[in-house]
């Protein structure tokens, strides 16, 4: 590994970690202090638009339905979330933020708006750009990897 490569994967690792810190630190100290960094981005998957099925939001977070639904769980009991039957198709289940659910959510939006302005908002035009293309060439990859994983585990019967 080159001396570039190596600052890069260090600075990468280190970033990750930073916001995942960060983020959780927020989360800790804010008005919503009960809600776990999983929870918040839950909260933020099922959205202030209305009614989700839970399929929906599991594809979303790329969880299953049983993962979801545990998570749906605990946010019911802390009151950030709502749960129905469909009246169409009692099968199907929909999920909706409740006002406190609404307000955790678009607190954490604006987190996110602060992380990004405060990013993008000391580069140029140009720079944000090459920013904005290196970070959707990292996701391809990630993205990649993740599927490879997936795959195999499946083949293994896993």
């Amino acid at each position: 590994m080159t001396s570039i490569n190596r600052r890069f994967n260090e600075l990468l690792v280190k970033t990750f970690n930073m916001v995942l810190k960060v983020e959780e630190e927020a989360m800790k100290n804010g008005p919503f202090s009960d809600l776990s960094t999983t929870e918040t981005h839950t909260l933020e998957a099922i959205g202030i638009h209305g009614p989700k099925t839970m399929s929906e939001v599991a594809n979303v977070l790329e969880v299953t339905v049983p993962t979801l639904t545990a998570s749906v769980n605990r946010l019911l009991k802390k009151g950030y979330v709502e749960r129905r039957r469909d009246v169409a198709d009692r099968r199907v289940v929909l999920i909706s933020l409740t006002k406190k659910g609404e307000k955790a959510a678009r607190l954490h939006d604006f987190f996110h708006s602060k992380m990004v302005d405060a990013t993008l908002g000391c580069l140029t035009e140009e720079e944000q750009l090459v920013v904005f293309r290196a970070l959707e060439k990292m996701h391809s990859f990630f993205y990649m990897q993740k599927n490879k994983i997936g795959n195999r585990r499946g083949q293994d019967g896993n």
